[in-house]
């Protein structure tokens, strides 16, 4: 009876999506959002940096990279099947 049940129990980490790949995506995301956020709290009112690259930073972050760390699947091949 105890054969069948360690035969039968799931692995936490088995079924994961998330790849090295995708974390490493995730903390590029996060790095561009805190730099986005430091940029836009240290320069003046009218700078380049509190009026384009802030907001550049934060949108790629927000809507670019992030949604791709959480969407990104490798693809699987012969071998993996």
């Amino acid at each position: 009876m105890q054969d069948k049940k360690t035969n039968n129990s799931i692995h936490l980490f088995e079924g994961w999506a998330f790849g090295k790949f995708n974390y490493i995506l995730f903390t590029v995301g996060v790095t561009a959002l805190m730099s986005g956020y430091a940029f836009m709290a240290t320069g003046t009112v009218n700078s380049f940096q509190s009026l384009t690259l802030a907001p550049i930073l934060l949108f790629l972050g927000y809507v670019v990279i992030i949604p791709l760390a959480l969407v990104y699947r490798k693809k699987a091949t012969q071998k993996d099947k």
